[in-house]
């Protein structure tokens, strides 16, 4: 019998759940999110000058 149609006795293994995001975390996310905006910034920026360098 194929894998997928067996059935299995073992519970589900999945993501494991978490708990009440403390302040630590929501400062954590908040540090990621701007860490992400800096970094598309300096992309946006840096492919900018690449192709005014090139262009002219």
């Amino acid at each position: 019998m194929p894998p997928a149609l067996k059935s299995s006795r073992r519970p589900r293994h999945g993501a494991t759940r978490r708990g009440v995001a403390s302040a630590d975390s929501r400062i954590d996310r908040w540090l990621d999110a701007l860490v992400s905006l800096f970094v598309v910034t300096a992309l946006i920026v840096g492919g900018a000058a690449l192709l005014v360098t090139l262009l002219f």
